[in-house]
C-alpha cells in the first residue's frame, strides 16, 4: 500500500492493495488515504520504507547465517517445527540456546528450572499467594512465551490446554504455564528423537505441508540435495 502511495495511485487502488490481516474496516482505510501529501511527505515516506526494507535485509542474512551455522542440526531443527507454534527460526534459536542433546540437562524439571520457566508454588493455611518465575535463560524463556502465544490460537490439543489455564489463572499465568508445558514437551522430543503428536490434530503432517517447499530450498541451498538441472 506504502509504495502504491508514491506510485501515485489513487485511493482506491491502494486500497485494493490491503492485506486480508489488516483488521481495520474498508471504510477507515478508506479515510486515511484520503488527504494531500506533499513532497516532503513523500519523500520521508520513501526515506522510512527504504529504511524497514535495509533491516528486512539484514535480518533475513542473519537468519540464513544462523540457519548455515545449524546445517548439523537439520534433523533436531525439523522435530521442533512439528510442535504448535514453532517456526524456523524460533527452533535454530532455541536450539542455540539449550543445544540437542539433553543429556546435559538430565530430566525436564532441571532444564525448566535452568530456563526459569517454574513459578512458584506458595500456599499457606489454604490460601495460595502469587509464585513468580525464577531467575533463569531470559531467551529461552521469551521463546517460550512466544511459542505458547502462537500455539493457543492453533488447533491443537496446545490450544485446549490454555483454554483450561486461562479460566483459573490470568493470561500472562496461563501463557507462563503453557510454555512450561513445551518445554517439557520439547524437552522429551529432542531426547527420544520423535515428532510431537497431538490427539487433536496431525501437527507433523501441517508442518510439513506449511513448511515444505522452504525446507526443500534450504537443503538444496546448503547442499543437502541436489539442485534440479
Amino acid at each position: 500500500m506504502i509504495k502504491g502511495i508514491l506510485q501515485g495511485q489513487t485511493p482506491n487502488e491502494v486500497l485494493s492493495l490491503a492485506s486480508r490481516r489488516i483488521k481495520a474496516s474498508r471504510e477507515v482505510l478508506h479515510d486515511a488515504l484520503q488527504g494531500e501529501l506533499t513532497a516532503s511527505h513523500l519523500f520521508v515516506l520513501d526515506e522510512l520504507l527504504r529504511h524497514i526494507e535495509e533491516l528486512e535485509a539484514r535480518i533475513a542474512r542473519f537468519d540464513a547465517r544462523l540457519l548455515h551455522e545449524l546445517a548439523g542440526e537439520h534433523r533436531a531443527l525439523a522435530l521442533l517445527q512439528t510442535l504448535p507454534g514453532v517456526d524456523t527460526i524460533g527452533a535454530a534459536m532455541l536450539l542455540v540456546e539449550i543445544g540437542a542433546h539433553m543429556s546435559a540437562f538430565g530430566n525436564p524439571d532441571h532444564l525448566a528450572s535452568w530456563v526459569g520457566i517454574c513459578p512458584g508454588d506458595n500456599e499457606s493455611a489454604g490460601k495460595r499467594k502469587s509464585g513468580r518465575v525464577r531467575k533463569g535463560n531470559p531467551y529461552v524463556r521469551r521463546l517460550l512465551c512466544e511459542f505458547a502465544h502462537a500455539a493457543s490460537r492453533t488447533k491443537s490439543v496446545l490450544h485446549a490446554c490454555f483454554q483450561s489455564l486461562i479460566v483459573r489463572r490470568c493470561h500472562t499465568r496461563a501463557i507462563v504455564a503453557l510454555a512450561h508445558k513445551m518445554l517439557r514437551t520439547l524437552f522429551f522430543m529432542l531426547k527420544r528423537g520423535d515428532c510431537y503428536r497431538d490427539s487433536a490434530a496431525n501437527c507433523e503432517q501441517l508442518s510439513v505441508q506449511r513448511n515444505a517447499s522452504r525446507w526443500i530450498k534450504a537443503l538444496t541451498r546448503f547442499g543437502f540435495i541436489p539442485a534440479a538441472a
